[in-house]
């Protein structure tokens, strides 16, 4: 059923395994022995050295190259940042929106952060507006299509919903690329439910920007996320929100001018997040080891897996069905997603919950037992089911 490699192997990895049936990592990926061993490192580099500023930047510009290889683009467009808002804040602040292209065309698959970055900047005259998904967890093409014009900055894609696991195609976000193009707007792409679990190009999805942190699919932990920039666009945007480790010589340590880099290291900020980098490369590494086009097919085979078991035991989903409209995360509709989350964890199976469903996200250290451990928690509190 899998194309990982001895996964057996692969599960041994992860000291929580097999004790739990792990389903959370849309909220923050299982630990691994070599992310673990990486905190010992950077203990281990904080005595032996104590100040390790050479090290350090070393690490930053290893894991920039990690994320380069990840999404198949060149280290100068990627910009290491303290938080997928980090990254979001930066590109925003290098608009400016009081002049006649001030629309935000966002859409409802969006994680809090992205909606109210964007919303902040309405007091400077940005005007967002909203595309609505359908009941069925979809948002369909042609309300995209419609809302962008000559006004049009920007527009916010979620490549996964956080909430119910729901996808917008590549060949959608391909056709968005386009008419955003047309009309002089850029694409951000918010990659963070699902960059780890299978492969994304956005040079062929023709996206501007990808944005996203490390702490999910990514296996690494939080406080550490990464920013994609076309390279073409990273001359047409200078952020205003700045720092040392943006500028073009981050120990030219000039107070009198900012000079911001002229890679996408423009959209970086102040000390990059020691300790995380340690952790994110070790994640990083675990990721580019295995290969995403492997961990893709397991997870797409794991996933339909999960969701025949569902169907066969009469578990209702809020996810879409077709594989080109899902992610790595299955929505499970609840009565009470609070309380069912709660009682599987009782039988050590570790969920999530959002907006009235449990949420299961699935990665490559996923098993057939796994599955099966999780129909027989929900099946066992079905009264909690809707």
């Amino acid at each position: 059923m899998t194309l990982i490699p001895d996964l057996a192997a692969v599960r041994a990895r992860f000291a929580s395994l097999p004790r739990l049936a792990y389903f959370s990592s849309g909220s923050y990926g299982l630990l691994s022995d070599s992310v673990r061993a990486s905190f010992e490192t950077y203990l281990t580099d904080r005595v032996e050295n104590g100040a390790y500023w050479g090290g350090w930047v070393d690490r930053l510009e290893q894991v920039r190259s990690q994320v380069a290889s990840l999404f198949g683009v060149d280290t100068d467009e990627i910009a290491i940042t303290a938080s997928a808002s980090a990254g979001l804040n930066a590109i925003a602040s290098a608009f400016d929106f009081a002049g006649p292209r001030n629309k935000v065309v966002a859409s409802n698959f969006e994680f809090p952060t992205s909606g109210q970055i964007w919303h902040a900047q309405s007091p400077v005259g940005a005007q967002v507006v909203h595309i609505a998904e359908k009941e069925d967890g979809t948002i369909p093409l042609q309300p995209f299509l419609d809302a962008i014009d000559d006004r049009t900055a920007v527009v916010a894609l979620s490549h996964v919903c956080y909430r119910h696991g729901g996808k917008i195609p590549d060949y959608d976000i391909r056709a968005i690329a386009a008419a955003a193009h047309r009309h002089g707007a850029i694409v951000i792409l918010d990659c963070y439910q699902v960059a780890g679990s299978e492969r994304i190009d956005p040079r062929a999805l023709d996206v501007d920007v990808c944005v996203g942190g490390m702490l999910k699919y990514l296996l690494g932990t939080g406080g550490i996320g990464y920013l994609y920039v076309r390279r073409e666009l990273v001359d047409r945007l200078t952020p205003r929100a700045s720092g040392w480790f943006a500028q073009a010589d981050p120990n030219a340590m000039d107070i009198f001018a900012n000079v911001p880099s002229p890679s996408a290291r423009r959209f970086e900020a102040g000390t990059p997040p020691v300790p995380n980098l340690y952790a994110a490369g070790a994640g990083l590494d675990l990721i580019l080891g295995i290969g995403l086009d492997a961990i893709g097919a397991h997870v797409r085979t794991i996933t339909r897996l999960a969701i025949d078991r569902f169907a066969a035991e009469g578990i209702s989903l809020a996810t879409p069905l077709d594989d080109a409209r899902r992610g790595p995360l299955l929505a499970i509709r609840s009565k009470d997603e609070v309380a069912l989350v709660e009682r599987l964890a009782e039988q050590q199976v570790m969920t999530s919950s959002r907006d009235g469903k449990v949420r299961a996200g699935f990665h490559f250290y996923n098993d057939e037992a796994d599955v099966e451990r999780l129909v027989r928690a929900l099946t066992d509190n079905r009264a909690l089911l809707a």
